[in-house]
């Protein structure tokens, strides 16, 4: 359970990171541990590859 929380804190840090903090009206700490991964990738897949955001990889995934 910990580690769950933790990696959503994470996972919630790097979308804001891009300045995205809501979803759909949402806000990010309301979405599911899935809709924030998948949030998580969407971001990072649209970032270019050789910005800052691109280069971020979480561990552990």
């Amino acid at each position: 359970m910990k580690q769950l929380k933790k990696k959503r804190n994470k996972l919630i840090s790097k979308i804001i990171e891009v300045e995205q903090f809501k979803k759909d009206k949402k806000h990010l700490f309301e979405l599911t541990s899935t809709e924030l991964e998948y949030e998580y990738f969407r971001v990072q897949s649209k970032g270019h590859p050789h910005s800052s955001f691109g280069s971020i990889r979480l561990n552990n995934f």
